[in-house]
């Protein structure tokens, strides 16, 4: 009762829940297309991409959040660009491109004046009381976005994920839906960063999806049922944060993998 009370009366703790709500789901919807693309190392090399911009833009004095966007953009394209045109192999692209961007974030984040470790920490493993009205109103037009292009795009992107082959012969212009999910991971992965920071996000992405999976083989239903696991776990995990004065991202991770763990007992019953 008193975490409901406080969610009306303080602001930060408002903006806390509706962000892990709207990571939630918006985690779901991209990360089932990053799972069935077998694409959890490409996500995690463009969140740590994206450590350079934030690291630049925290020693100019601009937003971090905004340089992270840029860097992890243009890391995504590159590595689809690259992996594509068989330039270098994926896994090679993303591993420079995840060292390159540490790098990058933690050279710039060290020259600025009055740096602590404690800069870091928040970025590295989210700091959710930190969410502001801005973040709010991006992650709500991401996930509108999201859901609009989930119903209307469903099929495309679901024969890429699995049959690009098949898409190509379908008509379906694979390279333009490859460069614009690789955006939209990047988006979302960015815009997540203040819930679950760059170490921990990569598990909500896939671990929502892993628990649908179990449950269903449908593409749609695993979509759905892993934006309403990601919604849910992130909710109960700032709720247990809130009572056991815990970080939330562990939290919440704490959360998911104990549900994956039941799901996955359950799932080796022998059936009747």
């Amino acid at each position: 009762m008193d975490f409901l009370i406080d969610i009306l009366q303080y602001r930060y703790l408002t903006n806390a829940v509706i962000a892990c709500i709207l990571s939630g789901i918006t985690c779901g919807i991209v990360g089932t297309y990053i799972v069935a693309r077998r694409m959890v190392f490409l996500s995690g090399g463009i969140t740590h991409a994206s450590f350079g911009g934030l690291g630049i833009a925290f020693y100019l004095g601009t937003n971090p959040i905004a340089g992270a966007l840029i860097f992890a953009i243009l890391s995504s394209l590159g590595i689809e660009y690259a992996s594509s045109n068989s330039k270098i192999r994926n896994d090679s692209a993303i591993g420079v491109m995840w060292g390159i961007g540490m790098a990058i974030g933690a050279f710039f984040i060290s020259l600025r004046p009055g740096y602590t470790s404690g800069d870091l920490s928040s970025f590295l493993f989210g700091n959710i009381i930190s969410v502001t009205s801005a973040d709010i109103w991006a992650l709500a037009v991401l996930t509108i976005a999201l859901l609009i292009g989930a119903i209307l795009w469903l099929k495309p992107v679901m024969y890429v994920a699995f049959d690009r082959e098949f898409a190509h012969s379908a008509a379906i212009n694979t390279r333009l839906v490859n460069y614009i999910m690789a955006v939209i991971v990047a988006v979302t992965i960015v815009l997540s960063i203040r819930v679950m920071g760059i170490v921990l996000l990569v598990s909500l992405m896939t671990m929502p999806v892993l628990i649908a999976n179990t449950i269903s083989k449908q593409y749609s239903t695993i979509t759905i049922t892993a934006s309403i696991i990601g919604a849910l776990g992130a909710l109960a995990g700032i709720v247990i944060s809130y009572y056991l004065e815990v970080p939330s991202g562990p939290a919440i991770i704490f959360v998911l993998t104990l549900l994956l763990i039941i799901v996955k007992l359950l799932s080796l019953r022998p059936k009747s």
